[in-house]
């Protein structure tokens, strides 16, 4: 879960530092429409996957969900702390 965090520091330097042959600064370049369509795309790539029996395929297309869903947070300035703190006060 650790490298959660660092890899939202990761895309926070991304989006201020918008490196020119970066896939996430060209996402932050794009805007938070291209960002959503490309949740979008995973979310769609995830239910089909869980309906299939290979899980390294689920697994893979969660992770690439779970990254744009990072770099939408980043884009809107929302913290996996904040995140964490919904679901535990959803949950406790």
């Amino acid at each position: 879960m650790e490298f959660l965090l660092k890899l939202e520091e990761l895309l926070r330097k991304r989006k201020e530092e918008l490196p020119e042959k970066s896939y996430t600064a060209e996402l932050f370049r794009d805007g938070v429409d291209r960002i959503l369509k490309k949740i979008g795309e995973e979310a769609g790539e995830v239910i089909i996957a869980a309906k299939n029996p290979n899980e390294k395929e689920l697994v893979h297309e969660i992770a690439d969900l779970i990254f744009h869903l990072e770099v939408l947070m980043v884009e809107k300035g929302i913290s996996l702390s904040t995140i964490a703190k919904e679901l535990e006060k959803r949950h406790s």
